[in-house]
């Protein structure tokens, strides 16, 4: 049978329309990122980075400059600028799905994953963008993260043109002495953390890895932690401008910025458990216990203090109390001629360290019973608690038949002051512990006393204080350190 040319016609747009609904209904079933259309070879991919702008003043900055600058090299330039809370006066943030605000803040309203910074960040790299800096060129962001993948640094930063460009600093962070110590980089570009301001390029799973990824102060919180981590961050020659219309132009928003920038550095300090800080000249900043507050550490159980538990030792604060009364106690008691030598743990401190033993809570001296009456504060404490008129506190110890010096009111450091007197050439006492060092022993190590460097000054201690300390603690305890109560915890067993 021939068809005709109408047939034809027809049986070709039937056989078209099948075709046309069967590759329809092929696209419906692909997954959706299939279907976009694949860059062709050497066309630019999207933006690699998110720019995190997290260090302002929400009273005065520049950052809508800031993002303006960056949304001009790339208008799909991922922003996001996180906040406590909603800032005001409000941002005049441009309003574009690649501009976010974060408030990480948790609230009653919002969902759990709203207040997590990386929430926000789907990018691989992260760069930490401070107030007052600005894009100027295109591909800087790309040319950091070349060079972060040619390896040899976890970070890299590039300078902002201000006032105050980023250096390079070295950094050892020390949980255990709760230290950070700042010192000049001996390998510039190459070092631990910066001073000044610059754009920090790293790794968005480096970055939301860290406990505090962003606490601020930005710079600091962040260095203590990568130093710690043992992450090195390289400073690039590629600065960044400054805002055309700087932050803080006025002395009263300067001083208002400073005034808060030094009490957040000082909360955020404390929740890392940093207690001193030793800046490069050798300036030392105490952020721990004074005079005025209590000491670092509660009541202490089984002579095992709760920061030995956390594998740290004493606190930097608490130590410079220790030995701030332990000279003011031997002062006093050497000006009242009352007979004294270093006991116990400080004695084995002394010999071992010429210092208090770095993880020791207190300070232990030994005095003649006969000599208590030349002391005012010593008869003073007979009757009840003394305080001075240098602030210490002078009482009898409630556990026992002896003395106690506090360092405060407030701060509960102390030296205490055991009275020994002699029987048939024998130093004895009236009240004993249960610790094992706590035993009688002959006079003749007190006859004569020797001078012992001990917590930055000269005390006495007993003569022959190498048996002396043997017969109370064992053989070889100078030269092998444990803990006061190993059934608890060892030093070998920590850390």
């Amino acid at each position: 049978m021939r068809l005709t040319c109408c047939q034809a016609a027809l049986a070709a747009a039937i056989t078209l329309n099948l075709l046309v609904l069967f590759y329809v209904s092929w696209l419906q079933h692909q997954p959706r990122n299939s279907r976009a259309r694949s860059p062709r070879r050497g066309a630019a991919a999207g933006p690699r980075v998110t720019v995190l702008v997290r260090e302002f003043e929400a009273f005065d900055n520049a950052v809508p400059e800031l993002v303006d600058s960056f949304l001009q090299q790339d208008a799909t330039q991922p922003v996001v600028v996180a906040a406590d809370t909603l800032p005001y006066p409000p941002l005049a943030l441009p309003r574009v799905p690649n501009v976010r605000l974060a408030l990480l803040q948790p609230a009653l309203d919002r969902p759990a994953a709203a207040s997590r910074p990386e929430t926000y960040v789907t990018t691989e790299f992260v760069a930490l963008v401070p107030d007052g800096a600005r894009a100027e060129a295109p591909g800087q962001l790309e040319r950091m993260v070349e060079v972060l993948r040619a390896g040899g640094a976890r970070l890299v930063a590039a300078p902002v043109a201000s006032a105050n460009p980023a250096r390079c600093l070295a950094l050892n962070v020390s949980l255990r002495e709760w230290t950070a110590r700042y010192s000049p980089a001996p390998s510039a570009p190459r070092c631990d953390a910066l001073d000044g301001d610059a754009v920090v390029l790293l790794r968005s799973r480096d970055l939301f890895n860290l406990s505090a990824p962003l606490a601020r102060p930005l710079s600091t919180g962040l260095f203590l932690q990568t130093a710690l981590r043992g992450w090195a961050v390289q400073l690039l020659d590629l600065p960044f401008g400054a805002a055309r219309q700087p932050p803080l132009a006025t002395a009263h928003a300067r001083w208002k910025a400073e005034r808060e920038g030094r009490a957040r550095r000082a909360a955020l300090l404390r929740s890392l458990g940093i207690r001193l800080v030793s800046g490069e000249g050798g300036r030392l900043e105490w952020f721990g216990c004074s005079k005025e507050t209590p000491r670092c550490f509660g009541t202490v159980v089984g002579d095992t203090p709760a920061y030995l538990y956390e594998e740290r030792w004493t606190p930097p604060c608490c130590l410079r109390a220790l030995r701030e009364t332990a000279r003011y106690v031997v002062g006093v008691l050497e000006a009242a001629g009352v007979r004294y030598w270093l006991e116990g743990g400080s004695l084995l401190g002394a010999a071992r360290h010429g210092d208090i033993i770095p993880w020791d809570y207190d300070v232990d001296l030994g005095i003649y019973l006969e000599d208590v009456g030349n002391c005012e504060q010593l008869r003073g404490a007979e009757a009840g608690s003394v305080v001075d008129e240098r602030g210490f506190v002078w009482e009898k110890a409630v556990e026992g038949d002896f003395f106690r010096v506090q360092y405060s009111e407030s701060n509960h450091l102390h030296v205490d002051l055991w009275p020994f007197y002699p029987r048939n050439g024998v130093m004895t006492k009236d009240t004993w512990l249960d610790h094992r060092q706590d035993v009688e022993f002959p006079e003749h190590f007190l006859q004569p006393l020797v001078p012992l460097s001990f917590a930055g000054f000269v005390a006495q201690a007993p003569n022959n204080y190498r048996r002396f300390l043997e017969l109370k603690f064992g053989p070889g305890v100078i030269e092998n350190p444990e803990y006061p109560n190993p059934s608890l915890l060892s030093l070998a067993g920590s850390g």
